[in-house]
């Protein structure tokens, strides 16, 4: 299936997709079933993924990426997404992907040379910190309680803060707080660099959680307590945090959406040899009809989510928001993504459910999907608010009359 992508995108994904299968999955074949791979193992797989020419592909190339623009990275992304190792190995793995996506669009040049340098040369890790406990700032980010104020040449932050990916071993917290406590939080919020080691960042807890498996993704909880950072560490202007996020989060929705269309993909391959080698009632699976109606069913669920993906990246690329196709594309790529690999376990049989295979860690670290990101429901409001925003008044008894004959 063609997608018009462009050429350098094409070509870059070939050869991630060798990468991934030449040297990518036999590590993830050796950690199956025993947790995350070490620290040395992925610093050899960015090595390596330098000498396949295919390291940091979204990066500009001063801060030592590949120069890509989004409409050629969505390929890329989506064949670093048939190991769970893939993003992590060419380092377009979330949240740093997204937390170098922001310092590059509104970092300083102070900023991008102490953080974001490091970020893609793997040499740091960081989080995005935004949700918190009791408040509902997750799914509503309205109700965000964090403050930060300006004390001379100072902010001072003070909240609460979980579901910090990847927050207790990042280097520096990309953190959300309430700058003008009159505006509507949508107009008083900032983000700020806080590095993980100042004073008064306290993290309680890795919270346990579904997923995980060989790359030992963490979501921290994290108290802030009188946290100073000087005031050259607020990241863009101040009150602007959510239109920065927006800008953030709608690349990386999509983002997400290729690197789990790339899972699903892998995890469809992977049914649909078993079932062409497994013999059972008179004949290999493969020839059973429900079998291959249902991989016909994913088959083209997958090529309806790589279209909208790249429908909705094109309008992004144009400068559009894009945010009703973004959330859409969200939305059904997380359940499309959801019910292919459990239909590819359920081909597998007891395979699919053993850690021989990828499948098991893929069914764990799918599921959040339809949560991470904005959950399923928050999207669909989106969406549905949008449709019948579209509702002509002067349309609606024409619509629904009935003219007796």
């Amino acid at each position: 299936m063609e997608y018009d992508d462009p050429k350098r995108g094409t070509e870059v994904a070939e050869r991630v997709r060798t990468f991934v299968r030449e040297e990518v999955i036999p590590v993830e074949r050796d950690h199956l079933g025993e947790g995350p791979v070490s620290d040395d193992t992925v610093r050899q797989l960015r090595e390596t993924a330098r000498e396949y020419d295919v390291y940091a592909p979204q990066i500009p190339e001063e801060h030592g990426g590949m120069g890509m623009d989004f409409g050629e990275v969505l390929p890329v992304f989506e064949e670093a997404g048939r190991s769970l190792l893939g993003p992590t190995a060419i380092r377009v793995d979330a949240p740093d992907e997204g937390n170098m996506h922001t310092l590059e669009l509104v970092g300083t040049e102070e900023q991008k040379e102490r953080w974001l340098d490091p970020l893609v040369a793997g040499e740091a890790k960081s989080g995005f910190s935004m949700t918190e406990p009791n408040t509902g700032a997750g799914s509503d980010p309205k109700m965000l309680r964090t403050t930060a104020e300006q004390d001379g040449d100072e902010w001072v932050i003070n909240g609460h803060k979980w579901w910090t990916t990847q927050g207790s071993e990042a280097d520096v917290l990309l953190v959300m707080a309430l700058t003008d406590l009159d505006a509507h939080p949508y107009d008083g919020c900032s983000i700020f660099l806080v590095p993980a080691d100042t004073p008064g960042v306290e993290i309680v807890r890795d919270i346990p959680h579904v997923g995980g498996g060989v790359t030992g993704m963490s979501h921290a909880e994290i108290k802030y307590e009188n946290v100073r950072i000087p005031e050259e560490n607020l990241l863009g202007a101040e009150n602007a945090g959510f239109a920065i996020a927006q800008r953030r989060l709608g690349p990386a929705r999509l983002t997400h959406c290729m690197r789990y269309s790339g899972m699903a993909e892998r995890a469809i391959d992977i049914a649909k040899a078993y079932a062409d080698q497994r013999q059972a009632f008179d004949g290999p699976l493969s020839e059973k009809q429900s079998i291959r109606f249902e991989v016909a069913d994913i088959e083209m669920r997958l090529h309806a989510v790589r279209t909208m993906v790249r429908h909705a990246a094109r309008q992004i690329a144009a400068g559009e928001e894009a945010r009703i196709e973004v959330a859409m594309s969200k939305v059904y790529a997380a359940n499309v993504v959801q019910d292919a690999i459990d239909a590819a376990i359920q081909i597998c049989g007891g395979n699919g459910i053993g850690k021989d295979l990828p499948l098991a860690d893929f069914y764990e670290n799918v599921r959040q999907f339809r949560i991470v990101d904005g959950a399923d429901e928050v999207h669909e409001r989106v969406i549905a608010r949008n449709a019948f925003s579209d509702l002509d008044p002067s349309e609606v008894e024409h619509l629904t009359r009935y003219d007796a004959e």
